[in-house]
């Protein structure tokens, strides 16, 4: 028997011309493209303004390989963790994260991660494959559901620093957010959605040159070659002046200041040399700074730096008029936090 296609791997276009090919009206492509987009239909028997016959059609020649929860956890401060399982039977994570204003939705855009930062636990895992469009688009759509049904609101914002490398899936991930943003799809804010990179030159171009809507953040964590080096090794073929180009270039395009996520570690990145060589390299690009809460991850040796040089790095940066942010973890007690990502229960 041959094998079905996924419906949603086929555009509005090429759905009326399915319908114009079994005799039956175009407009229906119409219809099963807001079930499936704007609805986030996960069968064709919820859509119940077609025809029994014309959904046994869609059965005949298709399916919805939608992603399914297979496991949620709430941390005692609101975040949820959503274990997702895939059509294929792999599993990524995402999560929900709870303020008092809004809802982030923190997205995978890889099973595993195809990079090799030595603090991260998604990290430890290897990279089986890139997610699809529609993968991506689900993880969104049901934590938008969570969302109003825990909180009582739509999700406001989305970032992707979830599991995988954004840029190593390029594009599959923007085919995603042109979905997410759509009218046609869930209408959300391009501005609203935050893409974390660990800083791909080439690929960061692209973005700009593909004049992209959203916003952009680097997980520098330090701004000292050998440093970076040592714990995100594949850094050795993407130079600190060779990111730096990109993100001027990416200024240059788009007008849009990059945020440098930024964890401070003891022994690592805690000393004056490296809070100069952040200055220096904020001043050089438009930008702002995200200090991160380290959260500890098995195996890695990593530990939190001190109070005391956390608020040197806070004082130094605004001394220098650099904006500074500082990003306290949430969801920690169930493995939800930045870096933690790692698919223990699979």
């Amino acid at each position: 028997m041959t094998k079905k296609q996924d419906i949603r791997t086929l555009s509005k276009e090429a759905l009326r011309k399915f319908f114009e090919n079994n005799h039956e009206k175009a407009f229906r492509g119409n219809q099963v493209y807001e079930w499936l987009w704007v609805k986030s239909a996960h069968s064709f028997e919820e859509m119940t303004n077609i025809s029994k016959e014309t959904r046994l059609l869609l059965e005949e020649y298709f399916v919805i390989n939608h992603i399914k929860v297979d496991q949620m956890q709430r941390s005692a401060d609101g975040t949820i963790k959503n274990a997702v399982k895939l059509h294929d039977g792999f599993i990524v994570e995402s999560v929900l994260i709870p303020t008092e204003t809004r809802t982030t939705a923190c997205v995978s855009s890889q099973v595993g991660c195809s990079l090799d930062c030595t603090f991260c636990a998604t990290a430890q895992l290897q990279k089986k494959r890139n997610l699809n469009p529609d993968e991506i688009y689900d993880q969104v759509a049901i934590i938008n559901q969570q969302s109003k049904l825990y909180f009582g609101r739509k999700l406001s914002n989305i970032v992707f620093m979830g599991m995988g490398e954004p840029l190593m899936n390029y594009n599959n991930v923007l085919l995603a957010i042109d979905k997410i943003t759509a009218d046609e799809g869930l209408a959300m804010s391009p501005k609203r959605i935050t893409l974390s990179t660990s800083g791909i030159p080439k690929m960061i171009k692209k973005l700009a040159d593909d004049e992209v809507k959203f916003n952009l953040a680097v997980s520098l964590h330090s701004a000292q070659e050998e440093i970076r080096n040592k714990i995100m090794p594949f850094s050795t073929s993407f130079p600190l002046d060779d990111l730096k180009e990109a993100l001027l270039y990416w200024y240059q395009k788009t007008k849009s200041k990059v945020s440098f996520e930024y964890v401070i570690w003891k022994g690592i990145n805690d000393t004056e040399d490296a809070i100069g060589a952040l200055v220096k390299f904020c001043k050089q690009v438009p930008s702002k700074v995200n200090l991160i809460e380290y959260n500890p991850v098995e195996n890695s040796g990593f530990q939190q730096a001190s109070p005391e040089i956390i608020n040197k790095y806070i004082e130094t940066l605004e001394r220098h008029k650099i904006i500074v942010n500082v990003r306290r973890s949430r969801g920690k007690d169930i493995d939800a936090a930045c870096g933690q990502l790692a698919n223990k229960q699979s």
